[in-house]
């Protein structure tokens, strides 16, 4: 029968410091290997959102446009009966109100949210 090798003399075990150290270097490069792929990620969504984010700003502004032409439309209208400088008074008023519901809507809404 064979006899096993032998194997020798234990390797020295290494101090508790250099393994802390290993163990903390090690989590600095997992850490900064994280941030990369979160950064990777983020880049890559941020390129993807570029387009949605100028079509929605056009939306917005053709939004303004109408609502500016509905508002015009209203103080034409009214100045037939009520003369323009009472008609542009009155379309003030009413759009003042609007966005005022509307404000105070959005705050009651973000007040139920928080």
């Amino acid at each position: 029968m064979l006899k096993p090798a032998d194997p020798g003399p234990p390797p020295p075990e290494r101090p508790i410091g250099e393994l802390v150290h290993e163990l903390i270097e090690d989590g600095k490069a997992y850490a900064r290997a994280e941030i990369g792929l979160v950064k990777a990620i983020a880049a890559e969504k941020g390129k993807a959102l570029i387009l949605p984010a100028i079509l929605f700003g056009l939306a917005v502004i053709f939004a303004l446009a109408a609502i500016t032409a509905l508002a015009v439309g209203i103080v034409m209208s009214l100045a037939k009966f009520i003369g323009p400088l009472a008609a542009g008074f009155l379309s003030l008023l009413i759009f003042a109100g609007i966005a005022g519901v509307l404000g105070w809507w959005g705050a009651e809404r973000v007040r139920r949210v928080l």
